[in-house]
């Protein structure tokens, strides 16, 4: 059949036009995305930006601090400015600073802000906990988060990361009541990389981030440990990382010590857990502690490759006798936390590979 100059022009047009309606979609989302409409006030930009949701390892409302940070790093890339975050601690108030443009976007509870509607502008809602707050003569900048948030907010993937935020009970408590579940945390793809790395089953790793901060990136010691492995910053800058509350560089920080407590112990012969349970007490302890403890039972003939003997021992190094010990350096030694620690840690991978069975 001889093809006409006509039909294929004809062909041509259906073609050009059913590209252009497959196409126009993905423009719109993309102008969407990039700051269109008329404005893009962030692009190209440094921003800052204070998360203040408070304390979330016991909130009942999930894991808002995380979640957020995930989202301002997004909002950041789609809109093509470089981001910076950080997590407001306990009494600072970051009102001040967003009137005087020190930072860009306030992170809070929109009932902290009340009182504020006359030098602050909050943008639209997120969900029931947070809100996004810009100055009041930011009016571009308003109008690209409430044209980012509106369109991220009625995607399927916000659905998937609100999930994934969501409140995580107790998960030896889960375990009795037979619980069973693919995930256990919002981090459970850095957890496999970084276990990887350690050579750990990452529930392992999972039980040692639930113990540290159950998964939430703002928590801080008393002592100054930061984040999902409360890690201190002193510890953080020997391993060269400065940003303790991004997640995947907190697990680089806290696995990249865990690491190299590990060689100290993986020199000596003994069980693979049983060098994980030596590990993690001196993740607790300090290393120093644990070969005081394990020179001490050598020096009492006991089995030091072994954690449980250890643990049998630690009482004695309680005793004023023990200033007297050669083998020991650090003097007297309680121990009650790091027994508890290792316990408890043991206690949470076994939740884990229970509740989450599948590797």
């Amino acid at each position: 059949m001889r093809i006409t100059e006509k039909t294929t022009r004809r062909f041509r047009n259906v073609l050009i036009a059913f590209t252009v309606i497959c196409l126009t979609p993905l423009c719109e989302k993309g102008r969407m995305l990039n700051g269109a409409h008329g404005f893009d006030a962030f692009a190209g930009k440094d921003i800052r930006c204070v998360i203040d949701l408070g304390d979330e390892m016991y909130a009942d409302h999930g894991l808002e601090t995380g979640m957020n940070y995930e989202l301002l790093s997004r909002f950041a890339e789609d809109n093509r400015c470089d981001i910076t975050i950080i997590s407001a601690g306990k009494n600072e108030n970051y009102i001040d600073s967003l009137k005087n443009g020190s930072i860009d976007i306030l992170v809070t509870h929109a009932e902290d802000l009340d009182g504020h509607s006359d030098c602050i502008e909050i943008s639209r809602k997120l969900n029931d906990c947070a809100a996004w707050a810009v100055s009041a003569d930011k009016e571009a900048e308003l109008r690209q988060v409430n044209s980012w948030i509106s369109h991220i907010t009625a995607s399927k993937e916000f659905i998937s990361i609100s999930n994934r935020f969501s409140a995580y009970g107790n998960p030896v408590r889960g375990a009795e009541k037979g619980v069973r579940t693919r995930t256990i945390s919002p981090y459970d793809e850095l957890f496999r990389k970084h276990a990887a790395s350690l050579g750990w089953d990452w529930r392992m790793l999972a039980a040692v981030v639930y113990q540290e901060s159950k998964f939430s990136i703002n928590s801080r010691s008393f002592r100054g440990a930061q984040g999902l492995m409360q890690v201190m910053p002193g510890t953080a800058g020997y391993y060269g990382i400065d940003n303790l509350l991004d997640p995947d560089l907190n697990l680089t920080a806290g696995t990249s010590h865990l690491k190299r407590l590990q060689r100290i112990f993986s020199r000596y012969d003994m069980e693979p857990m049983e060098l994980v349970k030596f590990t993690l007490a001196a993740y607790n302890a300090g290393e120093g502690r644990i070969i005081d403890c394990r020179n001490f039972a050598a020096a009492k003939q006991v089995d030091n490759t072994r954690w449980e003997e250890i643990v049998n021992i630690i009482p004695l190094m309680r005793e004023d006798s023990i200033l007297e010990e050669e083998s020991v350096k650090l003097g007297k030694f309680q121990g009650h936390e790091t027994i508890a620690y290792v316990e408890s840690i043991m206690d949470l991978y076994q939740a884990f590979c229970t509740i989450c069975p599948s590797i």
